[in-house]
């Protein structure tokens, strides 16, 4: 997840359609799966491992992002959450790659690193950002070097070792809305020196529709295989 979204959101980032929703997908995807230790790569404020131990048995997170300034520890619902900029090896059993790989050069590199870093049977939950035709602004905000269709980042995971369970869109009730959005944007988009992030807190009513909206999705989300915003893959080592 990007800092630089926890910063335009700050402490309301929970009630936030777009994150709030996503919480509850990372929820449903993992339903069969027990986790006592997670491993949250690139993690940020660590939001969603931080919701993982308030809504479910697991015991104890770490949380991993080189732009950390140092080493840090706190908790979450009576749970320890440990902050690293980085770490050679870990026990988790469940590695979250939530907005990550599309950061960087090398894709297949970075996600190779870490399954080297934990045991065989460890689960890796990836979401990147869905369909080379949604670029925006937003992208070059956040630094984005690439979007993703569901084959592409299940061929990730696959190359980098992993054995993929499941694959799935989300946000595919909102996905005609903000194709619309992002289309018409970059019709009339003119080139800026400082991109802005489309991310914005929204008028509660529009901000609970949305929210309304994605959650409806959410008992057939592992079955869209068609179109969403998001492209998750859960995968095991």
């Amino acid at each position: 997840m990007d800092l630089k979204e926890t910063d335009i959101l700050g402490e309301k980032i929970g009630e936030h359609w777009y994150y709030q929703s996503k919480a509850k997908a990372v929820k449903n995807l993992l339903s069969n799966i027990n986790t006592s230790t997670i491993l949250d790569v690139g993690a940020g404020s660590g939001f969603f491992s931080k919701h993982l131990l308030a809504h479910s048995a697991a015991k104890e997170a770490w949380c991993v992002d080189i732009s950390y300034a140092h080493d840090s520890d706190s908790s979450e619902a009576g749970k320890p959450v440990h902050f690293r900029r980085s770490i050679d090896s870990s026990n988790a059993d469940l590695v979250l790659l939530m907005d990550v790989l599309e950061h960087v050069d090398d894709d297949v590199g970075l996600l190779t690193d870490y399954v080297s870093k934990v045991a065989k049977g460890t689960y890796f939950l990836i979401s990147v950002p869905a369909f080379k035709f949604l670029w925006s602004e937003h992208d070059v905000f956040l630094e984005h070097k690439r979007r993703y269709r569901l084959s592409q980042i299940e061929n990730v995971a696959q190359s980098s070792g992993l054995t993929v369970k499941h694959g799935a869109y989300y946000f595919g009730a909102v996905f005609p809305i903000a194709a619309t959005v992002r289309l018409v944007g970059n019709l009339f988009h003119k080139e800026s020196t400082q991109p802005r992030s489309q991310l914005k807190m929204h008028q509660p009513m529009v901000n609970a529709t949305l929210a309304a909206l994605s959650n409806a999705e959410l008992p057939l989300m592992k079955k869209n295989r068609l179109a969403g915003l998001t492209a998750f893959c859960l995968a095991v080592s």
